[in-house]
Parts: structure tokens; sequence; C-alpha cells
């Protein structure tokens, strides 16, 4: 008897920890709630796209950085406190990220209709894709049920936001360690066919690099001097910055990459082939895209009763 009382601990226990583990997102998680919340947030991202178009590359940008850091959980929305360091002065993101107030705005309308119910890790993920799809790319379905951060850490986005410098065997292992596959990484580079980059960012690609369009440097480098006008800014994808299309990858096969880490994605490494692919078929890219960033939005998410639902996104309740 004791023996099959051992035996059926050892088959319970396992199974009440699986149940107790973290919950998982769902697409369908306000439903109830709050079912207005997704035509909220569209809303008002068309309505910020339709005034400044670069909009949409700034939104899909901060979910990427929010992610990239202890998981998707909006801790890149914490502002400074005299007792508190956030990531917004972290080294990929001072003087660099924006939309913040897109994301304010967003939060005071969906606390109106629902108060304390959407996260703001939540409204970040719905903003990335709708912005992505404003701007012409692939739609995908957002799961939800993120709850947000009540920390934050600067040396993480130090460390695990992808430098514009890395060349392509650092950028698969950033990737990597976030669980991303080559070609996952390819992919979601791809959202570099929409917004800007600081001229601080590619200079030295500018005047020190040779795989690099001639004309397309030159091009540049008005705008772009050897020194001083760190915050100028220069479209990642010159000829369609505010549509999303693979445009982006036909421009790496010319060497016409903005940043050294575009560049590296088409250098004669294993990559090469995969930017091919992306360059002759939109949609496969389209496709290859919106399932990484699903991937990407799963990112070790805050569930359940961990962290909180903050009322204001920018500090905790």
């Amino acid at each position: 008897m004791a023996n099959i009382s051992f035996l059926l601990v050892l088959i319970i226990v396992p199974f009440v920890l699986i149940g107790m583990s973290s919950a998982q997102l769902t697409s369908n998680f306000y439903n109830s709630s709050c079912p207005n919340v997704l035509s909220i947030i569209k809303t008002a991202v068309n309505s910020a796209i339709a005034t400044e178009s670069r909009m949409g590359a700034s939104l899909l940008r901060l979910h990427f950085h929010d992610c990239f850091v202890n998981g998707c959980d909006a801790s890149v929305l914490l502002d400074d406190t005299s007792s508190f360091t956030g990531e917004k002065t972290a080294n990929p993101n001072s003087g660099s990220i924006r939309g913040f107030d897109v994301i304010d705005t967003i939060k005071t309308q969906v606390e109106s209709s629902c108060a304390g119910i959407v996260s703001c890790a939540d409204i970040l993920a719905i903003a990335a894709r709708d912005s992505v799809v404003k701007l012409g790319g692939p739609s995908w379905t957002v799961l939800l049920g993120r709850r947000d951060s009540t920390t934050a850490s600067l040396s993480t986005a130090n460390s695990d936001i992808p430098a514009p410098t890395l060349n392509l065997s650092s950028l698969i292992s950033s990737f990597s360690n976030k669980g991303f596959n080559s070609r996952e990484m390819v992919a979601l580079s791809g959202s570099h066919t929409i917004g800007q980059a600081r001229c601080t960012t590619f200079r030295d690609r500018l005047y020190n690099e040779t795989d690099i369009n001639a004309t397309f440097a030159t091009s540049l480098k008005s705008n772009c001097p050897q020194s001083g006008s760190d915050n100028n800014i220069s479209p990642l994808d010159t000829t369609s910055p505010t549509t999303f299309d693979n445009i982006y990858y036909k421009n790496l096969r010319i060497q016409k990459g903005l940043l050294h880490s575009d560049q590296q994605l088409f250098s004669g490494g294993s990559t090469d082939s995969i930017v091919n692919t992306y360059s002759s078929n939109s949609a496969t890219f389209f496709t290859d895209f919106a399932n990484a960033m699903v991937k990407m939005g799963n990112l070790s998410p805050l569930t359940g009763t961990n962290g909180q639902i903050r009322t204001n996104c920018r500090k905790t309740n």
C-alpha cells in the first residue's frame, strides 16, 4: 500500500506542478473583460501613424526593445525616479526609442473603457501588430494575458538588445540567446523596412566600410558628416521608408544596408540565402515575420498573479 501511495505521489505531484505553472497567453483573453480593447488600440495607432508615418516603426521597436530585456513585460516604459533607474537611458534606447506619448494616450483610452484590466505589455504587443498592418505589412493573432513588471534592468538593456555594430556571428548569437534561429533573426531584421536611424549608428559604416554602394554612401554623407549631427536621421530603407515590404532585402543585395548589422545579413555568410528568399518572395517574408513576432511576443511574459496591471504605463502602481 505504501508503494502504491508513493507511486501516486510521483504521478500526481508533477501534474499539479504543471497545472500551477505560468498561464498561457490566449487570443481571447479580453473578450469578456474588455471587449473593445482591440478596436481602441487600432484606432489610436492608425491616428498616430496618420499624424506621423514614422510612428509605426517606433511602436514596433518599443515592443522589440521591451521583449528582449527580461521578456515582454513593459519594463521599457518605466520612467526613472529618484530611487529607480529604468531602461530608457540604456545605450540602445537613450535619445532613440520614442512613442511613449502614443502609448500613454492608448492607455488612458483603454482605462476609460475598462479600468485596471489591460496591461501595458499587451498594449505594446497589439500596437506593434497594428503598426505593421497599417504600413502594409502582414497581420497576426496577438496572444494576450501579459502582466506588467514592477522592475526594469538598465544593464540587461545594454547587454541584450542587439547593437547596430554587431557582425553576423554576434547577431546570430544574440538572437539565439532568446531562442531564435538564423532565419527568424533575418525575418525580424526585416522590421528595418520601416523607420529611421540616427547618424551616430551608421557613421562608421559610411566612412570606413567598403561593402557599401558608393552612390548610396555619398547621398548620406551630407546629412551625416564625419563629426557632429549625431541625431540627424536617415531611413533604414531608402526606397520605401514608410511601407512595410521586402525592399529592405533587395537593398541588402546591392549593398544599400544602412547599418553595419543590416549589411552583415548579406555579406557572403550563412544568411545570404535567406535574404535572397525574402528579396524574391514577399509572401514568404510576411509569413515568417508574422510567426517570429508571435514567438517574440511570448518571451517570458508575466502571467497569472505575477507582476501587475499598471494604471500608468510610466510607473508602478
